[in-house]
């Protein structure tokens, strides 16, 4: 047998490395992942912080114009239906009740000198001594009298009405909780004075994200706590549940009714609320698992033998910031990539942190 050449011996090695380097750039390393199993969820309990707030507050204030000379309570004041709150400057509603007053004393001596003018006319008339057409003017003059004592009498109870209006009284019993108006101030007709609420009917107020507030239902429970003291609590019940989410936070606002709260739950202590609900059908993913094209929605599902990954369309439900319901594409148990989707190929290796589908 012939020796080798030494030459063709070096070639030889040289292709022999330069298939095992192709080899070694056709089979890349796998790419780490990360995933999430899908699960589903039957009821979820969450909790948010809100306030303590009056189920019933009245911004009260002046029914006429006026500057005010008296303000009679303060922030904090316990008060009575009908009591005073504020007054305004009476002088100008007085002189107006007393011009009503003069005119109708005015209307009333026409009325009582027309009454008289049209016996008089109807004695004569009787006998002769008058026409009709003087006896119909006497009863014209007569009831034009009389509608001037109506319309008298109206503007008198007008003027005391607006006079009456100069005092501000409390419509129920309260505590006062806001005053936006001080001495000397001129007010207009309408204009918040005083703010009364009702500290004995007392209710939670919580702002709840819009994936946890559209499914809430009126008369869930609530379990209320105290922030400084989460020992103390009260149960309540959704009252009511904001139709649209705030333009700006995208938050609802949600209200329930709490039932026999303790003394500690003063108006506007801060509480926690833990809200359970039932979850709507399908199952909660982050966004970052979406991928998008062509049209469609789409995620990366890992296959546990072959560990490899290949996309599945999916059905978005709704969207809430960082997460998103999928109502069909996956089922339970399902191992879907939640981040680089974006790099990934259909059949690709991922490399699965050991012990992941245990």
């Amino acid at each position: 047998m012939k020796p080798i050449p030494t030459s063709l011996a070096l070639l030889s090695a040289v292709g022999l490395l330069a298939c095992q380097e192709q080899q070694h750039a056709a089979a890349p390393a796998p790419r780490p992942v990360l995933f999430v199993a899908v699960t589903p969820q039957i009821v979820r309990t969450v909790g948010f912080a809100g306030t303590v707030e009056p189920q019933y507050q009245s911004d009260l204030g002046f029914r006429v114009l006026g500057r005010i000379v008296s303000r009679d309570v303060n922030v904090g004041d316990l008060v009575k239906k009908g009591q005073r709150l504020a007054t305004l400057d009476p002088v100008s509603y007085q002189l107006a009740v007393r011009s009503a007053q003069a005119d109708l004393a005015s209307a009333t001596a026409r009325l009582e000198n027309a009454a008289a003018t049209e016996t008089r006319q109807r004695t004569l008339l009787q006998q002769n001594i008058t026409t009709q057409a003087e006896f119909d003017a006497a009863q014209q003059a007569r009831e034009t009298a009389d509608a001037g004592v109506t319309r008298a009498k109206a503007k008198l109870d007008t003027a005391e009405e607006q006079l009456d209006y100069t005092e501000l009284r409390a419509e129920f019993d309260g505590v006062v909780t806001a005053t936006a108006a001080d001495l000397g101030q001129v007010v207009q007709p309408g204009q918040t004075v005083v703010t009364v609420a009702r500290p004995d009917i007392r209710e939670a107020v919580v702002d709840l994200p819009d994936s946890i507030g559209r499914d809430l239902r009126l008369g869930n429970r609530l379990d209320i706590f105290l922030q400084v003291d989460p020992s103390v609590q009260a149960s309540g019940s959704v009252r009511e549940i904001a139709p649209q989410a705030d333009p700006t936070t995208r938050t609802l606002r949600v209200r329930g009714t709490l039932a026999n709260p303790p003394e500690s739950f003063r108006l506007g202590t801060t509480i926690t609320a833990r809200v359970t609900t039932q979850a709507a059908p399908g199952f909660d993913l982050p966004v970052s698992a979406l991928l998008e094209r062509g049209g469609k929605t789409m995620v990366w599902v890992v296959d546990p033998v072959t560990r490899t990954v290949s996309t599945r369309d999916v059905t978005i439900a709704a969207r809430d910031g960082s997460a998103v319901r999928v109502l069909d594409g996956v089922t339970s148990g399902t191992r879907v990539v939640t981040a680089g989707v974006h790099s990934l190929t259909p059949g690709q290796t991922v490399k699965i942190p050991d012990g992941s589908f245990l």
